[in-house]
C-alpha cells in the first residue's frame, strides 16, 4: 500500500503540496506503480503506458479529485552537501521551472518547522542556490537570483490592440503590462494570448497586469505559466513588477505588492534605473494541513 505523508502550505494564496522526499519515498511509489505488474498491457502482455513522475504530479494537483495545488515541492538531500537541502519543484501541469518564489518561501517554512534547516538557510534549485530567512511566526523572506534580460518596451498586437509591456527574467520569464485598473482586466483571455505569443516561443512567459496604487505600492494580477490560469499570487511575478516599475520611475522600493489574494508581498532592492543585483521579497506563509496521500489520491 502507498502511504505518502505530505503537508500543504500557501504563500499569499499560492498553494503547494510539500513532501519530505529525503528517503525517496515518492520515487519508490512511482517506481512501484509503473512496475510491469501494475502497468496497463495489451493483449500480448506488452506494457502500453508507464506511470511516471509527471503523472503523479498532475494527479495529486488536480483539484476536487485529489489534494489539489498550484505545484508540488519535493524536499531532498543536497547532492553537493553544501546547502541545507535541495528541492525538486513541479508546476501543477508537471512542467519544471527553474524557480518559484512563493514555493521557495513555503519550502523554507516547511524545512524550518521540520528541523531540516535553521532560521537562516540555503537550498539548491535549478536556478542556483537560494537563501531564505524565517523573519516571524509566519513570515518568510527569500532572496531570488539577480534579475536579467530586462527589456523596457515590447510591443505586441493582441486581437487588434497594441500593448506595450516590459520584460524581465526573475528566475523565470515575466512580462509586465501596466493597466489603469487591475480588476477590470480579462486575465483569463488576455493572459494566455500573451503567454503563448510567438514572440516568446518556444518557452512562453508569465504575464503580470499591474496597477500603480501609490508611490511605493502596486496591485497585481498574474497569469502563470505552468498553472495555465490566474493564480492568487506569484512571487517571481511580484518581484518582476516591482523591479520593472521602479526602473521606469513609477514606484520606489521597498515596494508593497497587493496580490489577488489581497495579501501583501514586500519587495526589497536598491532603487534607480539599473537592474538591481540583489532582490528579496517577504510575506506570510500559511500552514494549511498535514495528511497522507493514499492510493486513490495518486492513481
Amino acid at each position: 500500500m502507498i502511504h505518502i505523508p505530505f503537508s500543504k502550505l500557501s504563500g499569499s494564496g499560492n498553494d503547494f503540496i510539500i513532501i519530505d522526499n529525503r528517503e525517496k519515498i515518492v520515487d519508490q511509489a512511482v517506481s512501484w506503480i509503473s512496475s510491469d505488474d501494475l502497468s496497463e498491457k495489451d493483449e500480448d502482455g506488452e506494457v502500453l503506458v508507464k506511470y511516471d513522475m509527471r503523472d503523479f504530479i498532475k494527479t495529486i494537483c488536480t483539484r476536487r479529485k485529489s489534494v489539489g495545488a498550484d505545484g508540488v515541492i519535493l524536499i531532498e538531500n543536497d547532492p553537493k552537501e553544501q546547502c541545507d537541502f535541495a528541492w525538486r519543484f513541479y508546476n501543477s501541469d508537471s512542467s519544471i521551472p527553474a524557480i518559484c518564489g512563493n514555493g521557495g518561501r513555503c519550502a523554507a517554512r516547511f524545512a524550518f518547522e521540520r528541523g531540516i534547516a535553521d532560521r537562516k538557510m540555503s537550498f539548491r534549485t535549478l536556478a542556483g542556490v537560494i537563501n531564505a530567512e524565517i523573519t516571524g511566526e509566519k513570515e518568510v523572506k527569500l532572496q531570488l537570483t539577480p534579475p536579467a534580460g530586462y527589456l523596457p518596451s515590447v510591443e505586441l498586437e493582441i486581437e487588434g490592440v497594441t500593448y506595450d509591456m516590459k520584460f524581465i527574467d526573475t528566475g523565470v520569464p515575466h512580462v509586465v503590462v501596466e493597466v489603469d485598473i487591475a480588476d477590470d482586466v480579462d486575465v483569463e483571455n488576455l493572459g494566455p494570448n500573451i503567454r503563448f505569443h510567438e514572440h516568446f516561443a518556444p518557452e512562453g512567459t508569465n504575464v503580470n497586469f499591474v496597477q500603480v496604487s501609490g508611490p511605493d505600492s502596486l496591485v497585481i494580477r498574474t497569469y502563470e505559466r505552468g498553472v495555465e490560469a490566474e493564480t492568487l499570487a506569484c512571487g517571481t511575478g511580484s518581484v518582476a513588477a516591482a523591479v520593472t516599475m521602479a526602473m521606469a520611475g513609477r514606484v520606489s522600493p521597498p515596494v508593497r505588492v497587493i496580490t489577488r489574494s489581497k495579501e501583501i508581498l514586500t519587495v526589497h532592492f536598491s532603487g534607480g534605473s539599473e537592474i538591481p543585483k540583489e532582490v528579496y521579497f517577504e510575506g506570510a506563509v500559511s500552514w494549511i494541513c498535514d495528511g497522507t496521500l493514499l492510493p486513490e489520491a495518486i492513481l
